[in-house]
């Protein structure tokens, strides 16, 4: 069967594009590797998407996101995809079972993952005090104390973030100098909730059921030291799922695909969605618009609108 579109990525972004494409009766295939909804489904407690006053589950929402899809006529295929062929007017992508499917249009949203640490216990205690997330997760942290590790923008804005809610935010980082914006230093050294940890690493991370604490190395010295925290944000960066996409699509330094808000690839019929491609702000809300505007495009595309 050849598809209207074929969806990489069964997220929020993945599976409002799916919504999106099945009311406009593009008959629609969603390859998602793992569970549906991506990230998002190992959740615990979403309190900023819209609509759910007492906040939801990720796990409720994703499933309400797939089913949603499906009422409009999204088929979803749990299979990894492991090769794509994008040019021409069929593009066809292979999963890693060898199944091979073919579409008019393409929309990739395989989402970013964030950069772990590569401890051991890492994720067994992701929602259990190691998250990724301030703006999604810090309010749980009110009148606690937490570690934030790293040295950029991201760890800056978190630690400035979470000084809202926690009674001490110690920052963790590597070098001796922050790569953070000036403006951003100037106020995380103004900010009497935080403590700069210098040159240090992450050694390792202290829990019971949940996080107690977190170990660290000084570098220089190789004293270690324990931070007594009950939060441990990690800000090292995002790794892009786009090792399918290598020689495919353009990838910017970091392999994110080279797209803008309109979603639009130099392949005409493939589109990029979601936190695959470079963002400002990576949420749920940010993921889902860029869904609705994918599947526009590739509305537009198949009834000749575009190009």
């Amino acid at each position: 069967m050849e598809y209207d579109t074929i969806i990489l990525g069964g997220g929020p972004c993945g599976y409002t594009a799916a919504l999106y494409a099945g009311r406009a009766a593009l008959s629609t295939l969603v390859l998602e590797k793992g569970a549906a909804g991506g990230q998002m489904s190992t959740t615990d407690h979403i309190d900023n998407y819209p609509g759910f006053p007492e906040g939801v589950d990720g796990y409720t929402l994703a499933s309400a996101m797939q089913e949603q899809a499906a009422r409009f006529g999204a088929k979803t295929v749990q299979a990894e995809v492991s090769r794509v062929q994008l040019e021409g007017a069929v593009k066809t992508v292979t999963t890693a079972r060898g199944e091979t499917y073919a579409a008019r249009t393409v929309i990739v949203a395989a989402g970013a993952s964030p950069r772990e640490l590569g401890f051991e216990e890492e994720r067994r205690l992701r929602g259990k005090g190691v998250s990724y997330c301030a703006t999604c997760d810090g309010v749980f942290y009110r009148g606690k104390t937490v570690a934030v590790i790293g040295g950029g923008d991201t760890a800056a804005v978190d630690a400035l973030f979470l000084t809202r809610f926690c009674r001490k935010v110690y920052v963790v980082h590597r070098r001796d100098t922050l790569r953070a914006a000036k403006e951003y230093q100037r106020r995380l050294f103004a900010d009497g909730k935080i403590e700069m940890v210098w040159d240090s690493t992450a050694e390792r991370i202290l829990a019971e059921e949940t996080v107690t604490g977190l170990l660290v190395r000084n570098k220089r010295t190789g004293a270690t030291r324990e931070i007594d925290c009950q939060g441990i944000f990690i800000a090292i960066g995002t790794v892009p799922n786009t090792a399918f996409l290598q020689g495919q699509l353009p990838l910017d330094e970091e392999g994110y695909v080279k797209a803008g808000e309109d979603t639009l690839t130099p392949i005409p019929g493939v589109f990029a969605a979601g936190d695959i491609r470079r963002k400002g702000l990576r949420q749920i809300v940010t993921a889902v618009s860029d869904g609705a505007v994918a599947a526009k495009m590739a509305e537009e595309y198949r009834m000749g609108l575009a190009w």
